[in-house]
């Protein structure tokens, strides 16, 4: 089937999923606030916060991943992209994923599980499929983190049902293969975009280009993540972590951001990496008696690294592939602004326990806005054909 003859819905893998992880982003922040507030009670073997956390992480944030990994595959391998019933039928398993999880309760446990791991497992194996025919070896290393994600995902399931697993390693490893992708593909493309942009403006201070430096801050942070998974109490491990966030915060001054304040569709990039570092630094810390909320550190690296730098990439990647000039619009300026206002207000609310319920409130919300926006603005161009084809 040629391009001519698909949707252009179905064209590129950023297209679908791009819509399906803002869409869910907005229902499923909505229905954890009306379960939060009592009036919701859905149908599911895991309690709310499980639900909570899973979704966003294996519903929102694997949307996301997907779209962008999709796309990418296709430009490092040289490869036709992923599209048309293919592209199709992974869209339908994520769906499929999200309504089993929702209503797990209603169903056998192993019906439950399978249908939420198809999309995973699938996703795993075409992307590994595109870059061994390819041999495209450099970027195997992307298997790792997809792995990480199908595993954390069985664990997550294992222990709803009861298993003997650790508790709360299957979200820990969850929220660590996103740290871990942009670590690795932001310290390719943010440099790489930021060089280009001071290049033309010519700029004497221009990105120092990847060397092992950011191989040892690599991983020196998959060491400290994963050993945060197992042992997040462990005095080492908040010294690793602590460790990591001061090679990262190196790392990211060393990509020369301040300049590019005034094109925000490439200074968020820069934003979103920041949330990197402080997570970390104030992950590192809380494994101390010292005042600092795990969970704060915990949003900081999801509300905050993760969904700022999901919602950096899907504009850039939704205009640069449907032939529109990469520059942010009032609109996607006033999202980058509401979704770190987001993040900032569930950070704070773990460290003000009288005001947080007005905090988590209020999180709620500009979450919410932010990704409507996103919707409003690019699902046209999601939906329709690139411009001048």
């Amino acid at each position: 089937m040629t391009q001519d003859n698909i949707p252009p819905f179905l064209h590129y893998g950023f297209r679908p999923m791009f819509l399906a992880a803002a869409g869910w982003a907005i229902v499923a922040l909505i229905l954890w606030l009306a379960m939060f507030f009592g009036a919701l009670q859905l149908p599911t073997r895991f309690d709310p916060i499980a639900w909570h956390v899973h979704e966003m992480l294996f519903g929102f944030v694997m949307a996301a991943v997907a779209g962008f990994l999709l796309t990418a595959i296709a430009n490092w391998t040289g490869r036709p992209p992923v599209s048309g019933t293919r592209l199709a039928a992974l869209a339908a398993l994520w769906l499929v994923g999200r309504l089993a999880c929702s209503i797990s309760a209603d169903l056998p446990a192993w019906i439950a599980v399978a249908a939420d791991l198809a999309f995973p497992a699938a996703l795993l194996a075409v992307a590994a499929r595109e870059i061994i025919a390819a041999k495209n070896w450099r970027n195997m290393v992307m298997m790792g983190p997809l792995s990480l994600f199908l595993i954390a995902n069985l664990l997550m399931h294992l222990e709803s049902l009861g298993w003997a697993v650790p508790s709360g390693l299957g979200w820990r490893l969850a929220v660590a293969a996103p740290i871990l992708l942009i670590s690795v593909i932001g310290g390719r493309i943010i440099p790489i975009f930021t060089r280009n942009w001071l290049s033309r403006r010519d700029s004497l201070r221009l990105p120092l280009p990847p060397n092992r430096f950011d191989t040892v801050a690599i991983v020196l942070l998959a060491i400290a993540l994963l050993l945060w998974a197992f042992f997040p109490d462990r005095a080492v491990t908040g010294v690793l972590l602590v460790a990591a966030a001061i090679l990262h915060a190196i790392r990211l001054s060393r990509w020369t951001g301040l300049p590019t304040r005034s094109e925000p569709l490439l200074f968020i990039l820069h934003v979103g990496y920041f949330w990197v570092v402080l997570g970390l630094l104030l992950l590192g810390l809380s494994a101390f008696d010292i005042g600092v909320p795990a969970p704060s550190a915990i949003h900081a690296l999801t509300a905050g690294a993760i969904a700022v730098m999901i919602l950096a990439v899907m504009p850039r990647v939704t205009l640069g592939h449907t032939g529109r000039n990469l520059t942010a619009s009032r609109a996607t300026i006033v999202a980058f602004l509401l979704i770190n206002a987001a993040a900032l207000a569930r950070v704070c609310a773990s460290w003000h326990p009288a005001l947080m319920t007005q905090l988590l409130l209020i999180a709620g919300l500009c979450w919410i806005a932010a990704f409507a926006i996103f919707e409003f603005v690019y699902g046209p161009m999601l939906l329709t054909r690139r411009v001048g084809s």
